[in-house]
């Protein structure tokens, strides 16, 4: 009968997580064709031993279990399995629950013996009655059938986390898995070839996550906004088999698709939240729930490899470390802790039914005359397992939250939430490939993200309803595009891509070699797909020898026949991360935001789960051998990490209302200031002043070297090691920036921003720094770097009129000072007058004021430590100080007034017709105009210093010129005035006296200082090119008749002996 082959099969699943069955009940409900079970109890203690995670169940129970079979269509029906209310609650391991779980109750104990004692599939089959109308053959494929068919539905799934005060609960109304065709439709399907794959979806209905926090009782006394609020979504599974009998699928593919994913953050739940994820964290880098030393999964095929110096704190290495057992292996409940993650891909073989290959495998040969070999001695390799989530919008809401009391005085208070920010994303992808230890890659897309200001902050209602504001004035910060512009390029070849291979029938083929994926998944290409940020991570493991395949469970090694030596592995890690053009708006309103959701996120007592170790102590050992030492040099694994921005924008306003002294005291630990806060009644103020900062390009690389206990140690101990060697005991950082240009801007009434007004032109520079790893080993090795930082600076010029720098200072007190209630300042109007013309409009009648102009060249510097001292040094190439006065529509044209410059030859400073010759710019080799050499030197170990103190400086010539149009612009005072007193201005300031002061180099050239003869003729003093070209200078006898216009030219030549000009 079919029901003594497919009854044992779903009692040892059942019976397996289920305490206190009785499988004859059990066998004789199934026999009648449904078993409904109530108030079921879990297992707990086998459902650790198979997560292998560090968390313990506290509760486990199902409120209802329900399985039909249906016998007379087995074939062509599905088996349906039902829980009703399924409830477990975690907690975080500590150290008491070790001994908790040691000293646990017999009643667990002898439930997981018993467990263990349950008879196998094998032996039930081998009691059931054989029917000789049933062969063997039509057994295999009919319990395959079944159990590729077998639909799973759970109705009301909780899940508790507790922690401290932290309740984490997540509820699904719903989940739903079944087989389907290969249009993704419900259907009763089998594995043929030649397709050979098999076909699931997963639908998780009204899925809701909340956190709340609980008092000294444990008790919830407020509750919470839903952080996910009836959330549903989907999964698709597709496998893909080698043949019609395998196992193991060759190729598995699992990816999650949601349309809308709506979060939500109260100000008490964000420091929950972070709590949340720095536990995720530590699980990821092993900080806290590692495996125990000494423990080793049994039964792993690489048990050598696994055992790597270093690879326990490594989380590339804890991603591969996890090889799945053989299925044999699987079934006899091995207990080995390879971390988190090696637990997850030891559950690959689960997930696709491998743990009923022993069980079935008994049935076929037991059943089958001449029957198969027991187990197969070429085993198969590790698959492919793809897992992909995406997301078409996803939004994260942060609300503020306020008691309010109800009208009536013994009414309970309740928890009112305020919405505040909202940060808002566009076509999300997250996709990994692996395939056991040798291959592993993460990648991470967002097409589109936003974010914007709603509602009010801190009382000041800036973005209500009633104020009628544009919703482009609430977004403070963009980057990418939206979904509309870019398309659905960020399912492309997923599952939910109708022109993806597995949607047409045609297997996929995927990239695993590390430089074939770095030539195809680019920068560029991600940029491409994606449009506002992507990040790649890939870690590989490559062998020198083909013998022994990383990845490969090798069951004759088990056996013992031959071991052979473990080849030596390379692994690499890399990491690219890419971003795209963005604009980020520091207003008032999003500056108050993002600090209060600081100052929120600070607000707790929690302790880290993971405190830095002491430096270890330096422990002699011998020198490394020659072979050790030739196969560090032939490569040596480390991490790269990479970061890109491109076009970054970032504009900083002048502050509308300035409540920042409530909240930065806050922020660096200290209580809020007593008393109510004054809050004023926001009102748009338009223009607005604004500081734009503009990157063309931001390059960041940072490496480290991925085993450096070992490498260290390894390397110290050479009397002499190479350069290659010592580079690798450093971390090493990159950084590069170009085209970056700072300006003035202006929001106006429209909501646009006018041209920028340059302070800054565009510029590059260049820092790198290095940092020795674990010094301790290097205190001996006085030669040896500890630390490097050189930084270089090619051209860097700054340019600002003086109504440009007192707007600045008006923008800097705009943040800095507040009128108390928070209010805005304003700003003259003037002063906005001289430093913005709108496009298109005539520039005012009063000439500009003189711009000032300083420019450095070639700026190296560079510090050093080692453990003798500190070492500081660098050069500057060149200096320039100069004014630029502006032309005038009377005919007066732009000059270039110098007023300081550097390095300058004054060799001849000292004769008459220095001031006559016509000097050409220095040459591109001359000397540097300032060279300077800092030594300090450290207390040794023995308290006296091992070198002396060393301060070196060389400077150049300099040349400064103390023209009269420095004291314009200092004394410049914008203000509006008449035509008449403009032009009566501009004469005043024309026969201001020049002095000019000539150290230790040239003056460069003006046309009245190198031409004498203008100072000797009266005439031409009133012509002068730079000061006199107007009408008006002519027919003004009262500013003209002055005792200087009148000297002789005895005194002229006086005033430049006396200055020795």
């Amino acid at each position: 009968m079919l029901e003594s082959y497919v009854t044992p099969l779903l009692m040892t699943y059942v019976n397996k997580y289920i305490k206190n069955l009785k499988p004859s009940d059990l066998q004789l409900s199934l026999w009648g064709g449904d078993v409904v079970l109530s108030k079921l109890e879990l297992k707990l203690d086998v459902l650790e031993q198979e997560l292998k995670l560090p968390f313990t169940f506290l509760s486990g129970h199902i409120h209802e279990l329900r399985i039909h079979v249906p016998w007379t269509k087995l074939g062509s029906e599905a088996v349906v399995i039902t829980i009703n209310t399924m409830e477990c609650i975690l907690k975080l391991k500590d150290g008491a629950q070790d001994d908790h779980e040691s000293g646990s109750s017999s009643t667990s104990r002898s439930a997981s013996e018993s467990s263990k004692t349950l008879p196998k599939p094998r032996r039930l089959q081998q009691a059931a009655p054989s029917d000789p109308d049933l062969p063997p053959g039509y057994v295999q494929s009919l319990i395959r059938r079944v159990v590729n068919n077998v639909n799973i539905v759970v109705n009301n799934l909780i899940l508790k986390y507790v922690e401290d005060d932290i309740v984490l609960s997540v509820n699904i109304t719903s989940a739903e898995s079944y087989t389907v065709h290969e249009f993704w439709d419900r259907a009763f399907m089998d594995i043929t070839a030649p397709d050979l794959v098999l076909r699931k979806v997963i639908n998780f209905s009204d899925c809701t996550v909340c956190l709340d926090k609980r008092n000294g009782s444990g008790k919830i006394q407020f509750y919470q906004d839903p952080l996910l609020y009836k959330c549903s979504f989907r999964t698709r599974l597709h496998f893909t088999y080698h043949n019609i009998n395998s196992k193991i699928p060759a190729v598995i593919k699992i990816q999650t698709m949601v349309e809308s994913l709506k979060l939500s953050i109260t100000d008490q739940q964000l420091p929950m939240f972070i709590r949340i994820m720095e536990l995720v964290l530590s699980l990821y880098y092993g900080e806290i729930g590692g495996g125990k030393e000494g423990e080793a999964e049994e039964g792993s095929g690489h048990g050598e490899v696994i055992a790597t110096p270093g690879l326990e704190g490594d989380p590339e290495a804890q991603v591969m470390a996890g090889q799945y057992p053989s299925p044999e292996l699987y079934m006899q409940g091995e207990e080995g802790d390879q971390g988190w993650v090696s637990w997850a891909w030891s559950f690959v073989p689960a997930i696709v039914g491998a743990e009923d290959e022993e069980g079935e495998e008994g049935f076929y040969q037991q059943g089958e005359e001449g029957g198969r070999s027991s187990p197969q001695q070429n085993p198969p390799k590790d698959p492919v397992v793809s897992i992909g989530f995406y997301c078409t919008k996803a939004s994260v809401t942060f609300k503020l939250t306020e008691m309010q009391t109800e009208s009536s005085y013994y009414s309970p208070q309740k928890m009112k939430s305020r919405e505040g920010l909202c940060l808002e994303q566009e076509g999300i992808t997250m996709e990994v490939l692996m395939m056991g230890e040798p291959f592993f890659d993460c990648q991470i897309g967002i097409v589109g993200v936003r974010a914007l200001c709603l509602k009010g902050i801190m009382g000041v209602r800036d973005f209500e309803e009633n104020l009628n504001r544009r919703e482009e004035d609430a977004v403070f910060f963009s980057c990418g595009e939206s979904l509309s512009s870019k398309g659905m390029t960020y399912l492309t070849n997923s599952l939910f891509d109708y022109r993806s291979p597995e949607n047409n029938g045609v297997r996929a083929e995927f990239i695993l070699d590390a430089t074939n994926h770095k030539e195809t998944y680019t920068e560029i290409s991600g940029m491409q797909r994606f449009g506002a940020f992507y990040m790649d991570y890939l870690y590989t493991v490559e062998t020198s020898s083909t013998k022994v395949c990383v990845g490969q469970q090798d069951f004759t090694m088990a056996t013992g026949p031959k071991e052979e030596p473990v080849p030596p592995v390379q692994e690499t890690s890399v990491k690219r991360l890419v971003v795209g053009p963005l604009d980020l708006l520091l207003n008032s309103s999003a500056v108050h935001r993002l600090l209060k959701m600081l100052a929120c996120a600070m607000d707790h007592e929690y302790q880290p789960y993971y405190k830095p170790q002491p430096d270890p102590v330096e422990v002699p050992r011998a020198p490394a051998s020659q072979e050790e030492v030739s196969v560090l040099e032939e490569f040596i694994p480390t991490r790269l990490t990479c970061l890109t921005l491109q076009k970054v924008t970032v504009t900083l306003n002048m502050a509308e209302f300035n409540l920042l002294h409530t909240l930065i005291p806050v922020i660096m630990g200290q209580k809020a200031p007593p008393g109510p806060v004054s809050v004023p009644v926001f009102q748009a103020m338009r223009p607005l002043p604004a500081l734009r900062f503009q990157v063309d390009s931001v390059n960041v690389e940072h490496s480290v070297p991925m085993f450096a206990p070992e490498l260290i140690n390894t390397v110290s101990s050479l009397s002499q090691p190479s350069d290659n060697l010592l580079h690798h005991c450093y971390t090493h950082c990159y950084l590069k920036v170009f085209g970056v240009q700072t300006g003035l801007t202006c929001l106006d009434s429209t909501g646009g921003f006018l041209p920028l007004s340059p302070l800054i032109p565009s510029f590059s520079t260049a820092l790198y720094g290095k940092l020795l790893q674990m010094p301790q080993y290097w205190t001996k090795r006085s030669s040896v770097l500890m630390t490097e930082c050189i930084f270089e600076l090619p051209n860097f010029t700054v340019q600002a009129t003086r109504p440009q720098i007192l707007l600045l200072q008006a923008m800097l007190q705009s943040w800095t000072h507040s009128l108390g209630d928070g209010s805005y300042p304003g700003v003259n109007e003037a002063l906005l007058s001289h430093v913005y013309t709108a496009p298109g409009v005539k520039s005012p009648s009063p000439p500009p004021p003189p711009t000032l102009e300083a420019s450095v060249q070639n700026v190296e510097l560079k510090f050093c430590s080692r453990a003798t001292g500190n070492c500081v040094g660098g050069t500057v190439g060149a200096v320039k100080v100069c004014a630029r006065t502006p032309g005038s529509p009377e005919g007066m044209k732009e000059k270039l007034v110098p007023l300081l410059q550097g390095p300058s030859d004054t060799k001849e400073l000292h004769q008459s017709r220095w001031l006559n010759e016509i000097r050409k710019p220095e040459s591109l080799l001359a000397p540097d105009l300032l060279t300077f050499s800092v030594q300090i030197p450290q207390h040794g170990v023995d308290g006296r210093n091992s070198s002396g103190a060393v301060f070196l400086v060389s400077v150049q010539g300099i040349a400064v010129n103390l023209d009269p149009v420095f004291s314009t612009w200092i004394l410049h005072q914008p203000q509006k005035r008449s035509s008449r007193q403009q032009v009566e201005h501009t004469h005043t300031h024309t026969h201001t006296p020049r002095w000019t002061f000539c150290t230790m180099s040239y003056l460069h050239r003006t046309d009245n200082l190198h031409r004498a003869d203008n100072l000797h003729r009266a005439d031409n003093l009133h012509r002068t090119d730079n000061l006199h070209r107007t009408d008006n200078l002519h027919r003004t006898d009262n500013l003209h008749r002055t005792d200087n216009l009148h000297r002789t030219d005895r005194e002229a030549g006086w005033i430049l002996h006396r200055f020795n000009l």
